[in-house]
């Protein structure tokens, strides 16, 4: 795209300029002539690019040397352009190469699901295989800011896959996993692969733009600047604090621009989030505002997966769980990565009572991206569906890993003080009941957490009533 409109720039008024690549792709298939005004150097690419004039009508009979501008001012790339370069095959073996394009492929078409992405073509980033490359070079040519390159090899039984992203401007790694895979699973681990790199990318990516927004503290952001600065604040360790500053950015964005759907989705994903983890008591306010977001962004855009995403949390607020349900399913069957309705269609099934059920699907969401700031509530509700269940020793495991991601998780210390109450280790209950009271001081009785619930099945009531509350009342939380 950079050479194109460089070679625009090029062409005199009422022309058009074509480079060496397209004349070659076109061959004898169209009946115009060219005229060949050799190699130019053009801004920001760094090899001469030789141009052709099209001649719909022929080659004029004494075409008149001309002198080419390029003074065609540089094109900013878009804050979140990625290029996907061809995995490079380190083994002999030629199945490997079909995984490693199998793995570019569907990486190239995973990341072009993220809002607001801007994904060079397939077949254009192909044109890379098998050449030695400067991700800086590659970053200017097809007008990216960021780099992603990766590796296959065959040692043994195991396949080894390395990949990084680079930041195309300055060529500084910004991020590398590598996976190891047994031969045999070849095409569900190109599956699990491709989807767990594009979760992560898409949190990493959103990260790094919310981090150039901030250092380049602009006078005036333009409103997509601000939703991506709010949802790179919404992916950060769940906290208040970044929330209310999510929202903030989300509502400026919309002052900016009153039709940006990704605007008006994050403001409801902040409303509800609140809600859902009892940091805001449930108002019909901020449901009534959600829910008309929501609508608004669905008519705009009904294949949106975020604002299906969203829809389903709405639906479980208003205790609609059928309707949840089927708005978590549609939103992954948009988007296979999307971890955040995997792990909420898990959540609903159990709040529907329906613990056993949960289990596989949140897993399914923690393998998927295990290192986001939702992991570790995730952790807590995989957790409490086990403690649900009477599995009470792999309930504490699991809230333990909660808390080692996120400390700040009330819910997750009250869980873990309930499950330590149930198997009688009352003095480390006591404990874990301290902190949650500490960053809860509001919810001090068993009363008081009963009504914080903002979700009223009868099944999951009877559930908590059943083999939560006693733990916490053995921990030491009062009844009211």
């Amino acid at each position: 795209m950079n050479i194109a409109a460089r070679l625009e720039g090029l062409a005199a008024p009422g022309s058009i300029c074509v480079s060496g690549t397209v004349r070659d792709h076109i061959g004898d298939r169209l009946p115009y002539a060219f005229e060949d005004l050799g190699e130019q150097s053009v801004k920001n690419i760094a090899r001469p690019v030789r141009v052709y004039v099209l001649h719909p009508g022929g080659v004029a009979e004494a075409p008149t040397p001309r002198v080419l501008s390029s003074s065609l001012l540089p094109v900013a790339a878009p804050r979140l352009s990625i290029v996907v370069l061809p995995f490079t095959n380190l083994s002999d073996d030629r199945e490997q190469q079909y995984f490693a394009d199998g793995i570019t492929d569907d990486l190239t078409t995973d990341l072009s699901r993220i809002s607001g992405s801007f994904v060079i073509a397939r077949n254009a980033a192909f044109t890379y295989k098998g050449k030695p490359v400067d991700v800086k070079q590659v970053g200017r040519e097809v007008g990216v800011r960021y780099v992603l390159e990766g590796s296959v090899r065959r040692t043994g039984h195991q396949v080894r896959v390395n990949v990084q992203l680079v930041d195309a401007e300055t060529g500084a790694h910004l991020w590398a996993d590598r996976f190891d895979i047994d031969r045999v699973n070849l095409p569900e681990a190109q599956d699990t692969i491709a989807g767990r790199i594009a979760r992560t990318l898409n949190v990493e990516l959103l990260e790094d733009a919310g981090r150039r927004i901030e250092r380049e503290r602009m006078a005036d952001p333009d409103a997509r600047d601000l939703v991506m600065y709010g949802r790179a604040l919404f992916n950060r360790p769940y906290s208040v604090a970044n929330f209310q500053e999510a929202q903030r950015a989300y509502e400026q964005a919309l002052e900016k621009d009153p039709g940006l759907v990704d605007a008006k989705i994050g403001i409801a994903s902040v409303l509800l989030s609140r809600i859902a983890n009892a940091w805001s008591p449930v108002t019909q306010q901020d449901l009534s505002r959600a829910e008309q977001l929501l609508l608004e962004a669905i008519e705009q855009n009904a294949n949106n997966a975020w604002a299906r995403s969203m829809m389903g949390l709405l639906r479980r607020l208003q205790d609609r769980a059928e309707q949840s349900l089927s708005e978590w399913e549609t939103a992954i069957a948009l988007d296979r990565n999307n971890t955040s309705a995997l792990r909420q269609l898990g959540v609903t099934l159990m709040h529907l009572g329906r613990a056993e059920e949960a289990i596989p699907i949140i897993e399914k969401g923690i393998r998927l991206s295990p290192y986001d700031a939702g992991t570790p509530g995730t952790y807590q509700v995989l957790g409490l569906c086990h403690l649900l269940l009477g599995h009470v020793e792999r309930a504490i495991e699991l809230f333990r890993k909660s808390l080692a991601g996120n400390t700040r998780l009330y819910f997750t210390h009250m869980s873990l003080a309930a499950a330590l109450g149930l198997k009688g280790d009352l003095v480390e209950a006591r404990v874990a009941l301290a902190e949650a009271l500490r960053l809860r001081p509001d919810i001090n009785s068993v009363a008081r957490l009963r009504f914080s619930i903002p979700y009223n099945n009868p099944k999951y009531r009877a559930l908590l009533e059943k083999k939560v509350n006693p733990g916490l009342r053995k921990a030491g939380l009062p009844e009211e």
